[in-house]
């Protein structure tokens, strides 16, 4: 252990200035890097709200969806792949502070393996809380898939119902409209044949007057001979 130790003092004491002062501006960067993902996660965030809202505005809902969340997904990934590389730099970065201050402190090899096995239980609950935040955000969105599913069933659901009442409706009013309409055509029938009634009336021909009884008693005159 005690040789590992001081071979590792031994690389960093070897390297070049350049490459020192490299990792130390590295390491002032980490939080800057560190917000800008965050934010760019915020962002991810808004546009999948956006694109969800859009979707649900088109006629293929579900295939809109499942492009939307790839699309967050590929994103959600580039982020986590630079925040691994922040955390791999920060690690280095902590290394080097853990074997500057060892050397600085000129501390036992007891010491040296303790703040070994410091480092890595913080590696190791680092890891823990990236699991357990991930776990988590796949249970929020795996919930919130869940609460749309359930919310597009019930809209189809009382679509059904309000189809089946109109249906209902429509047989309960069938027979009376069909009384109407028969009572309407009886009417148009009836008034169909008093109208040809009517023009038959006019249309008919009258009859010849009867002879006047006092001219037809008197006598043709004879005409008299010469």
């Amino acid at each position: 252990m005690k040789n590992i130790v001081l071979a590792l003092l031994l690389g960093v004491a070897a390297l070049p200035l350049w490459a020192q002062s490299s990792a130390t501006a590295a390491g002032a960067d980490l939080d800057a890097e560190r917000a800008r993902l965050a934010e760019e996660r915020k962002a991810i965030s808004a546009r999948y709200d956006a694109d969800r809202t859009a979707c649900y505005k088109k006629f293929a809902v579900e295939g809109c969806l499942q492009e939307s969340r790839q699309r967050r997904r590929v994103a959600t990934d580039d982020v986590k792949r630079q925040e691994a590389e922040i955390n791999d730099l920060e690690r280095k970065r902590r290394g080097a502070a853990a074997l500057d201050k060892l050397d600085e402190k000129g501390s036992s090899a007891r010491a040296r393996e303790a703040d070994a096995k410091r480092e890595e239980s913080l590696k190791s609950q680092q890891d823990r809380e990236q699991r357990a935040a991930d776990h988590a955000a796949g249970r929020t969105q795996a919930a919130s898939e869940a609460a749309e599913k359930q919310r597009q069933f019930d809209d189809k659901q009382r679509a059904h119902a309000e189809e089946q009442a109109k249906a209902a409706r429509r047989r309960a009013e069938a027979p009376a409209a069909r009384q109407a309409y028969e009572d309407k055509q009886r009417q148009a029938d009836q008034h169909r044949v008093d109208n040809q009634k009517r023009n038959a009336d006019r249309t008919k021909p009258r009859s010849a007057p009867l002879p006047d009884p006092g001219t037809a008693a008197t006598p043709a005159a004879t005409p008299t001979r010469p």
